[in-house]
């Protein structure tokens, strides 16, 4: 048999074969190991309330939007590259920084829900990244817009 018509008669491959969600599980390690050391987990915590956590950080994001507050990126970029702050006041400038430029805008919001989703994952022993794999290769088989119509 010719390698054309080999080719030929293999089906080919569909997106997400090749795994796209890399680097969630270790990230969710290291989100929940951060979080027990900062005593959030010193006493089991029911899955119901940390649902509710991640809803609310959507509700913060939501109400930013609303607000017309987006982080300001460039800015906190020039921030992280002064040269002319001393090097003891150098982190309660970052703070300063971080405080007056990104926290409580959309984007923070919105990765405050994706900590707080990969910290429940990483108290729970999900394996996020599997799963988001095997979920976007099934969508890939549903009808457009999986058969609803807006």
């Amino acid at each position: 048999m010719t390698t054309e018509s080999k080719t030929s008669n293999t089906k080919a491959a569909m997106p997400y074969d090749s795994v796209l969600a890399t680097g969630l599980n270790n990230a969710a390690t290291q989100i929940h190991t951060a979080a027990r050391n900062k005593g959030f987990w010193d006493s089991e915590r029911e899955t119901g309330t940390l649902l509710m956590l991640c809803v609310s950080e959507l509700a913060e994001a939501l109400e930013a939007d609303r607000k017309d507050r987006y982080a300001d990126l460039q800015s906190y970029e020039e921030c992280e590259k002064a040269d002319d702050i001393l090097e003891g006041d150098r982190e309660a400038y970052m703070v300063s920084s971080f405080q007056s430029l990104i926290k409580d805008t959309f984007e923070d919001e919105l990765a405050d829900t994706v900590i707080r989703i990969l910290d429940l994952c990483g108290a729970r022993g999900i394996d996020l990244e599997k799963h988001i794999n095997l979920k976007l290769k099934y969508n890939l088989t549903r009808e457009r817009m999986h058969g609803k119509s807006y």
